[in-house]
């Protein structure tokens, strides 16, 4: 395929709508022109070339560097050992899981030279579920590391180990600051480089495990909907009423406290009145109301959500009517139809 310009056109002298791939490099760094050139492309497709992808990839690549400078200087001087399965927190678990899957989806991917594919999922891995969601939460374990050595050892092990795992499979994408970073993480060793490592092999994971995690993660995601659009700030702590249901991610009770600024957790049989809720994996959620509550404002956006699903569970059920796109398209295509049918309903 060809690289063409933003307007979709092939660059040419006469049009005068080339460019220089050196003066990209002066401008976002060699990594961030290579990341953008995979992402999204597949082989054989022409692609257009836009200067606010390649500055969202020179995102990515600070992203990485400041969460590895981040691990970098919690490391410093500590003394770290592998800690045994009972010391390891669910959320190390959940990590361990995740690159684990990671490595597993990314071998199968570039074995197929699904290059854009595997590198989106490495992107997605480590922009959201490991620096977003896993440092996040080991930050308390790692500023308390006097309090409760153990579990800070636990937490330093496992992001190192899992920042290992995840710079050997960005590094065909992105050889230089993998490189950089893996020499000021280990210690330094006559001709050892990033280049000759073992790639990743995926190992064990529970996927049950991973999926409560993912509602866990959904749960946390509804309570800070709620305290957005009720203009309720994070330093205002809040209560939270489930209603009883064995969907109800237990294990990550303490996540679900810290995360979301909940000073209690209480479980319910019916629905609370005089409280913002929400819905995640079939198990109700409320959150009581602070302060006064404009109940007519709130009913009509549940109207206009309610609107908007049964509007796209039309289009969807129109598509599933329809016999000659059942028997005529893929099967994985009429699969998320179907999917998407059930999450509408």
């Amino acid at each position: 395929g060809l690289v063409r310009d933003s307007q979709g056109r092939k660059m040419s002298k006469s049009l005068g709508n080339g460019i220089d791939p050196l003066e990209v490099i002066d401008k976002y760094g060699a990594d961030a022109l290579r990341l953008t050139l995979i992402t999204g492309n597949a082989p054989g497709n022409d692609m257009r070339f836009y200067w606010e992808r390649v500055e969202s990839s020179r995102n990515f690549a600070n992203k990485v560097w400041n969460a590895s400078r981040f691990i970098m200087m919690n490391l410093e001087g500590a003394a770290i050992t592998e800690p045994s399965a009972d010391e390891l927190k669910p959320a190390d678990k959940w990590i361990l899981s995740k690159v684990n899957t990671l490595a597993k989806d990314v071998t199968e991917n570039m074995d197929k030279y699904e290059m854009g594919i595997a590198v989106q999922k490495v992107y997605d891995f480590i922009w959201d579920e490991f620096c977003d969601w896993y440092i996040e939460i080991t930050k308390t374990r790692t500023y308390n590391k006097e309090q409760d050595p153990v579990s800070a050892n636990a937490a330093f092990w496992t992001l190192k180990t899992v920042l290992t795992e995840a710079l050997k499979l960005l590094h065909p994408f992105m050889p230089y600051i993998t490189e950089e970073i893996w020499q000021n993480l280990r210690e330094r060793k006559d001709g050892e480089s990033i280049m000759v490592s073992v790639m990743p092999i995926p190992g064990k994971y529970d996927e049950n495990f991973l999926n409560t995690f993912e509602n866990m993660k959904e749960v946390i995601a509804g309570i800070r909907t709620i305290r957005k659009q009720n203009n309720i700030a994070f330093k205002d702590t809040i209560s939270l009423r489930v209603k009883s249901n064995d969907r109800y991610p237990l294990q990550f009770e303490n996540i679900i406290r810290k995360m979301g600024n909940i000073q209690d957790v209480e479980m319910v049989n019916d629905t609370v009145k005089g409280a913002w809720s929400f819905i995640c994996d079939t198990v109700e959620y409320f959150i009581p109301a602070v302060g006064e509550v404009n109940t007519e404002e709130v009913r009509a956006k549940l109207q206009a959500d309610l609107a908007y699903a049964q509007g796209f569970l039309a289009s969807v059920m129109k598509k599933l009517s329809n016999e000659k796109f059942v028997n005529g398209a893929p099967a994985q295509v009429v699969e998320n139809e179907r999917k998407k049918q059930a999450d509408a309903e």
